[in-house]
């Protein structure tokens, strides 16, 4: 958990996060003090009072898992959630801590109370000002692209153990010491990230399995009696603190005028329950503070909650519905005094060299000015809430995450200034979930109105022409933006010659482009001509035409040669473009002839998808090895070229519906 998310938090989740811990509290509250005279023994009345507090509470751990399983942890509804668990989190551990105060208070004395209320402040000063400097000590020790010692993290695990037996020895329970200890920690890499990756899997597999299930085989439905005063009692407390829980989370959201399905989504969210109070249910068990009739209806609203919650969420929020196009996005479209937007996607640093000599060869002038939105995307371990950050607004290094986008911004800078009055840069960095990272992308390039998002292939070549480095999870993610992105995608598959090339006055830097006809072409063909008044550019427009007709509309035909006609007449970048049409049968003859040509060019840009039945590539679909690049683009990338030609595959903004 980072708490500096609090002094971040809009008024929105302010305002959720409080109503969602306390409107159910005063109603638990005030149906207790109505009812009790009836129902309940003087014994039980701060049984009950301790109950309707872990009723009310909305776990930041449990939220976070869920989302996760939702795969909208880093949506606008899921973090506009997180933030709403994380005030109402810190709320409730007060609520909880000042409880069992007045139980101890009640039950042993005013001087236990006060004994365990001076432990507890001791502990939390002694975590804020001795543990969590230690924690920074730990890791200014750890060499940069290392990881934290072992002896570290054995110490932390000793720690953690120590101070459950101490929170429970005061009263306070087994979870207020190992949990306040957790915050205490820095969150992500690299002792965040250690932790996670040394006791994660464990926890997850072996442990959590356990617990959940010897906490199911102590819940016995058969016990489910309603002639139990003290249970109809506990059961209606359950469903009055369900309820307010609901209308208080419900309300703020309908006031900030979010959409009526959203609000519901965020209502339902926040009134689930999961394993952290089927842990604390059990615990009250274990000491006999409650019968095993409450503990088995206590486990059951988990189980309804957690169930129906979830499918009402799917069926209520959809991510997706805000990429929906209505306008056109896409380079096509983009005025030739326009500037054109790209969002650049980057994972490793080996990404960097590629992306700047593409953004370079772009024609850079005055008159056709590029913006480009540089997004470095790094995978979410070892905290719970995604980050973005925006290096403009954000000056000043806050947090070890913003450090490994360093290189990053020092090379897109110097790019920014070496072309001067023609690029403008804006660097970000995000941390989220590797599988639902196309939402920060998506997001961003919506908010951008961006006309071309920049993808690095998931594979990367060594300089002898060998797979170094293959990432299916790159791979997943650049198919779900392909699928969901709010403009025209490209996908840079790096060969090693792209980044290495360089401009002087003896070289120049040849590209080509394959048209074969489609949307996508015309696309890939737009962008190659920006390319075209680069003076140490040559320019090649390859037309393969098919010896058949079949397959072409007349519309589409009629688009390809309007597109086509200032390439034919050379009046695109003067001496600099070539224009060849070439004859092909089929997709094996397609074949031939662009095998024939890979060595020739620097970069080839190719469009991902074609006419349905396009002769020119019949016959390559049953051999297509990565269809998220297209038939011709998996024809160049492919290992039998045996080459360094890198190459540009582009799709042109998709039609929703």
């Amino acid at each position: 958990m980072d708490m500096g998310m609090i002094k971040r938090t809009g008024r929105k989740a302010l305002f959720t996060g409080v109503g969602c811990i306390l409107a159910p509290l005063l109603i638990g509250l005030l149906v207790e003090m109505q009812l009790k005279s009836l129902w309940l023994k003087e014994e039980d009345v701060y049984t009950i009072l301790f109950l309707t507090t872990i009723h009310c509470i909305t776990p930041f751990p449990v939220l976070a898992c869920l989302l996760e399983d939702l795969n909208i942890l880093n949506s606008e509804l899921g973090r506009l959630a997180l933030s709403a668990a994380l005030v109402s989190n810190t709320l409730s551990i007060m609520i909880n801590v000042g409880t069992k105060l007045i139980i101890i208070y009640k039950s042993q004395g005013s001087m236990l109370a006060a004994i365990s209320l001076g432990t507890a402040i001791i502990y939390c000063i002694a975590l804020l000002f001795a543990i969590r400097p230690a924690m920074f000590w730990v890791i200014r020790q750890t060499p940069e692209g290392r990881g934290v010692k072992d002896t570290y993290i054995h110490t932390i695990l000793l720690m953690f153990l120590g101070s459950g037996y101490l929170s429970h020895s005061i009263g306070q329970g087994l979870f207020f010491g190992p949990f306040m200890l957790g915050l205490a920690i820095p969150d992500g890499p690299p002792l965040g990230s250690a932790i996670v990756n040394k006791f994660n899997y464990f926890i997850w597999d072996v442990f959590m399995p356990i617990v959940v299930t010897t906490c199911g085989m102590r819940t016995d439905l058969s016990l489910i009696k309603f002639d139990n005063s003290f249970v109809v009692f506990h059961g209606i407390i359950i469903v009055s603190i369900v309820v307010a829980k609901v209308v208080a989370s419900l309300i703020p959201a309908l006031l900030s005028k979010m959409p009526l399905n959203d609000a519901l989504a965020l209502a339902l969210l926040l009134s689930c329950k999961g394993v952290v109070q089927l842990f604390q249910y059990t615990y009250l068990r274990d000491i006999e503070a409650i019968t095993d009739q409450v503990f088995t209806l206590s486990s059951v609203s988990i189980l309804v909650t957690a169930f129906f919650g979830p499918l009402l969420v799917k069926m209520l929020y959809h991510p997706s519905r805000k990429y929906a196009g209505y306008q056109k996005r896409d380079i096509m479209h983009c005025k030739d005094n326009e500037e054109l937007r790209i969002l650049v996607c980057i994972h490793r640093a080996n990404n960097i060299a590629a992306v700047t000599k593409l953004l370079e060869v772009l024609c850079l002038s005055r008159e056709r000015p590029v913006v480009v939105y540089v997004i470095h995307l790094i995978e979410l371990i070892g905290r719970a809430s995604p980050i973005f950050i925006s290096h403009q607004l954000q000056k000043k290094i806050v947090s070890n995450s913003t450090s490994y986008s360093k290189n990053v911004i020092l090379a897109f800078n110097h790019f920014e200034n070496v072309n001067q009055g023609t690029v403008l840069v804006n660097v970000f960095t995000v941390i989220s979930p590797l599988k639902s990272m196309h939402e920060d992308i998506c997001i961003l390039g919506l908010d951008k109105l961006t006309s071309l998002i920049v993808l690095p292939f998931h594979r990367k070549w060594s300089t002898d022409d060998f797979v170094e480095l293959e990432d299916n999870a790159i791979r997943t993610l650049n198919c779900s933006v392909l699928e969901l992105a709010p403009c025209s995608v490209g996908i840079l598959v790096d060969r090693g010659h792209l980044g290495c090339s360089t401009f002087s006055s003896q070289s120049s830097y040849s590209v080509a482009m394959i048209f074969l006809g489609g949307n996508d072409d015309r696309e890939a063909l737009i962008f190659a001509k920006r390319m075209a008044n680069h003076s140490k550019i040559v320019l090649t427009v390859v037309h393969l035409v098919a010896s058949s007709n079949e397959g072409d509309t007349h519309w589409d035909k009629s688009l390809d040669n309007e597109i086509l006609k200032d390439v034919k007449l050379n009046n695109v970048g003067g001496e600099y473009v070539i224009f060849l049409e070439v004859m092909v049968k089929d997709g094996p003859h397609t074949a031939l002839i662009v095998r024939s040509m890979v060595n020739k060019y620097d970069l080839i840009i190719v469009g991902r998808q074609h006419n349905a039945k396009s002769p020119q590539t019949s016959g390559l679909t049953e051999w297509s090895e990565f269809p998220e690049l297209g038939i011709m683009g998996d024809l160049l990338a492919s290992f039998d070229f045996n080459n360094r030609t890198s190459v540009f595959v582009v799709q042109q903004q998709k039609k929703k519906t």
